[in-house]
């Protein structure tokens, strides 16, 4: 019987499998053979019986869609005798050993696996999953087989990611190179360390330079345990690039996908096929990334009337978001994981009083929980998301017209966030991280059989983010104050709507 060699190509294949990185990144270019070299690393210890591992994508449609992870996987570890079962999408080989396909599409979902041990974790297009996913994974990264646990992860250019951030040592920073987000040949396949300090990195070229760093941390850990090995509190990790034109195979079977890349757009064709981390195409994200960036700096933005506005959430998994405005600053923000009603009225009230707002300039989300705000604040104005755009406008409804104006807004250098605001920490990160994440959620959508403009639904914003984009709603719903209802009973049934602005 024919013998079938299964081995990585030259260039990113060969580098990507030779790393002794803990995390290993590989990304850049489509078509580098990411996928493929992953699927290749899960092979390494299956001789191990007691050796598994787990490869995740975001969703699980990905996972079996044509030619995607599965259907490779088919014909790659079935040559290495492995055992599918597509109910669970799980393999098992002929040692014992098993490796597993799952999805997080939620940040809820990384809940699933408390108390679980995987000496191998996977990450394919590592930038669809959020940083506290992808962190809480490596808390589940434990091995008792006798392989040192590590973390392999491919993906794509993502300027707008968490991963952008933390490889950006291997990418050219400098604005006026003209490598300017393209790899740094030189740092290519380079082992760093870091530890977490809080919700920063700290990097080092050495363990050691790493620990010098942190004696607050290390110190008070040898207090509890003099046994420790204070190396082990350190990752090491690289960064490796991919390129269509490594993969000589594709190029063989595939001459066309070239040209495939080739007819992109620039922005498009910068990523895809030149491995750029600094471009974006955009596509559909209303908010530009930089223009949002620049909000925590534009304080020439004028003061104005005082508002305040407030993304309602009682028992859940969504925050209660208040924030309070002068003109177009935001100038404090109140942030409750888990609230009352008495807990939402008393805080609405005390930031009412404290910075003089009147009534009629509160605005409350009114779906759902929000809804018996109107009992306590009279004069509060109801924010319904799917209530028709204000002025007859050509919008999906009400949410999609607000966004819009939030997007142009922005765009336009017509908001600020305060340093205040910004810096504050929830859940372990700045206000200022949690509202450029939440950016990539808001996104035009196509429009719908009447030819008005839509946004993307609630669970497609939450399957990008894994949670729902608490901030930006807050944010969005301060346009509906530029807005002067006449009427006060507008959405009841048979009522009539007569529109103005302020």
């Amino acid at each position: 019987m024919a013998t079938k060699t299964i081995q990585p190509q030259e260039g990113f294949q060969q580098d990507f499998l030779s790393s002794p990185a803990d995390i290993a990144i590989g990304g850049g270019a489509a078509g580098a053979g990411k996928t493929f070299a992953l699927l290749m690393e899960a092979l390494r210890y299956i001789p191990n019986p007691n050796f598994g591992g787990v490869i995740f994508r975001r969703t699980s449609p990905q996972i079996t869609s044509e030619g995607g992870l599965w259907d490779t996987s088919l014909s790659l570890w079935h040559a290495a005798g492995g055992f599918p079962r597509e109910s669970n999408l799980s393999w098992k080989f002929p040692s014992g050993s098993k490796m597993k396909f799952s999805h997080l599409e939620y940040e809820k979902n990384v809940l699933d696996w408390q108390g679980s041990q995987i000496p191998f974790i996977g990450f394919d297009e590592v930038t669809h999953f959020t940083e506290k996913m992808f962190f809480y994974l490596l808390s589940r990264n434990r091995s008792a087989c006798g392989v040192k646990p590590y973390v392999r992860a491919t993906c794509n250019p993502d300027p707008d990611s968490w991963v952008a951030n933390f490889i950006e040592w291997w990418i050219e920073q400098d604005p006026e190179s003209k490598n300017y987000g393209l790899p740094i040949k030189e740092r290519c396949g380079k082992l760093r360390y870091f530890m977490r300090d809080g919700n920063n990195y700290v990097w080092g070229n050495s363990k050691k330079e790493v620990l010098d760093k942190v004696p607050h941390i290390v110190d008070k850990l040898l207090e509890a345990d003099p046994t420790i090995n204070t190396d082990d509190l350190v990752k090491s990790v690289t960064f490796i690039p991919g390129s269509i034109y490594n993969n000589v195979e594709l190029l063989r079977k595939d001459p066309g996908y070239l040209g495939n890349l080739m007819a992109q757009s620039d922005e498009d064709r910068a990523a895809l096929l030149d491995g750029n981390w600094k471009i974006s195409s955009a596509g559909n994200d209303l908010i530009n990334y930089i223009k949002l960036k620049d909000t925590f700096s534009n304080d020439f933005i004028e003061r104005g009337r005082k508002c305040i506005t407030a993304d309602i959430a009682l028992k859940g998994s969504d925050l209660l978001v208040i924030g309070v405005w002068d003109g177009w600053r935001l100038i404090d923000i109140e942030v409750l994981p888990i609230a009352k009603g008495d807990d939402i009225i008393r805080v609405l009230k005390a930031l009412a009083k404290k910075y003089k707002v009147p009534q009629s300039n509160i605005v409350y989300d009114d779906d759902g929980a929000g809804s018996f705000i109107d009992g306590f604040i009279k004069n509060a104005r109801a924010f319904k998301n799917g209530a028709r755009p204000m002025k007859g406008e050509n919008y999906k409804n009400r949410k999609t017209q607000m966004y819009y104006k939030l997007g142009e807004r922005i765009n336009t250098d017509g908001l600020y966030i305060s340093p205040e605001v910004a810096e504050k920490i929830v859940d372990g990160k700045s206000i200022r991280d949690h509202i450029i994440e939440e950016r990539r959620a808001i996104k035009r959508d196509r429009m719908d059989m009447d030819g008005k403009l839509c946004i993307i639904p609630k669970e497609q914003m939450k399957t990008i983010i894994g949670h729902s984009p608490d901030f930006m709603d807050m944010l969005m719903m301060r346009e509906f104050l530029e807005f002067k209802l006449e009427k006060t009973e507008e959405e009841k049934p048979g009522s009539k709507e007569s529109y103005g602005f302020f």
